[in-house]
């Protein structure tokens, strides 16, 4: 049974930054794209971020590049998402999800497994 299980969130000021990650079980974690979405009160969930399984291939939506980073630890199993220069708009509960073997996809479909979230607040 595949786990993802999500960490690192919660209340930052505006300009702050978090560190979230997510720890994997039940499959071979370094095998798989993995990837990052977050859904915002009253919005849908969208693509955040995404690594390929060596972490030489990422993506990122355009409302975080250059604040956001992804990276990998394939011995341990985890993803993680570093995000500075907080804004009140990347308010989210942040999900982690684990995807197939070579795509790096931006698409809630392309993501088989995912975790139960944690909540990020920026305050103004």
């Amino acid at each position: 049974q595949v786990q993802l299980v999500e960490s690192g969130g919660g209340l930052v000021q505006a300009g702050g930054s978090l560190r979230l990650s997510c720890a994997a079980s039940g499959r071979t974690f370094s095998r798989y794209v993995m990837g990052w979405f977050r859904q915002a009160p009253g919005k849908e969930r969208e693509f955040v971020a995404a690594i390929n399984w060596s972490g030489g291939s990422t993506r990122y939506a355009d409302s975080v590049k250059g604040r956001f980073t992804i990276s990998r630890d394939n011995a341990k199993n985890t993803v993680y998402l570093q995000m500075n220069s907080l804004k009140p708009e990347d308010t989210a509960v942040y999900f982690c999800a684990s995807g197939g073997f070579a795509v790096v996809g931006t698409a809630e479909g392309s993501y088989s497994y995912w975790g139960q979230g944690t909540q990020v607040t920026v305050s103004s």
